[in-house]
């Protein structure tokens, strides 16, 4: 599911919905029948392009595996998805009726090929960073699916990845802000511009990072994680507190939440001030 995040093919989430679940179903059918991630992303782009109003193809259409192509059952017809041919001859009625909203427009073609030869080659460069494939060919592949469509927001946010571990901060940043120039939403790459800007010591645009993040998906423990040591550091106890329990309410069992757990009894303890008489109890601090 982490390399579906990363190919966009479903976005990041710590909870799923019904729609969500239809199309991690749709996902599963395709893969259990050997059709390739790429072929999967290509299918989904030209199936936006040539349908009229769908946006989500993976739950709005009925997609189905023939042997390793995608195909769309569309009103009982088949149609092949990457390229909308139909599969079988209809009538001239029902030709009209079914095509006069979905036709793709030959202006689209250029621009259809530019995004499937760029969903390549970000494919490719995750595929080479899974086999360790050497950095500089990695980020070859990763600028290759760039040059061919600067929205690959993943893309740019693999680059940034790649020089932060690099500790490349100028570079690393800017693929970062043009991955949210691409696709603002992005809650992943908020967060790691916020760990970018809080290695740096930039504490005030971290949080404004994770707190993006936060806003795009609310359940997105590491945000709260990260934030609440933010907070922790600039002496916002309150916010620090919030953010703890809330990170412990989504990963109670992990190896980080028992650090969590000793940051939240930590501020808690200092929190309380005991009296000096022999019974004296204890009193919260203004």
């Amino acid at each position: 599911m982490r390399a579906w995040e990363k190919q966009k093919l479903i976005s990041v989430a710590q909870e799923y919905g019904f729609r969500d679940l239809v199309a991690l179903r749709t996902l599963v059918e395709l893969r259990k029948n050997h059709v390739a991630p790429q072929k999967i992303r290509q299918a989904i782009q030209a199936l936006r392009l040539t349908l009229d109003g769908v946006e989500n193809p993976l739950v709005e259409l009925k997609l189905y595996a023939e042997g390793n192509r995608v195909r769309v059952e569309l009103d009982g017809r088949h149609m092949e998805a990457e390229s909308g041919q139909l599969l079988f001859d209809f009538t001239e009625r029902e030709l009209k009726r079914l095509l006069e909203f979905r036709v793709k427009e030959n202006p689209r073609e250029k621009r259809q090929q530019e995004q499937s030869e760029a969903a390549y080659w970000f494919e490719r460069g995750l595929e080479m960073e899974r086999n360790g494939a050497p950095i500089p060919e990695v980020i070859q592949a990763y600028q290759k699916s760039i040059e061919l469509d600067p929205h690959t927001a993943g893309a740019h946010v693999n680059l940034g990845t790649i020089y932060f571990n690099w500790r490349k901060w100028k570079e690393a940043e800017y693929h970062y802000k043009e991955a949210l120039t691409a696709d603002p939403n992005y809650s992943l790459a908020h967060f790691d511009l916020g760990n970018l800007y809080d290695e740096r010591g930039d504490q005030t645009l971290a949080a404004e990072h994770y707190l993006n993040a936060l806003r795009i998906t609310p359940n997105y423990a590491d945000a709260h994680y990260n934030l609440a040591l933010v907070y922790q550091g600039t002496g916002q106890s309150m916010k620090a507190v919030h953010h703890w329990t809330t990170y412990l309410k989504l990963d109670p069992v992990s190896q980080w939440s028992s650090i969590a757990r000793r940051e939240l009894t930590k501020l808690r303890q200092a929190a309380v001030v005991r009296g000096t008489g022999p019974q004296a109890g204890p009193s919260v601090r203004p």
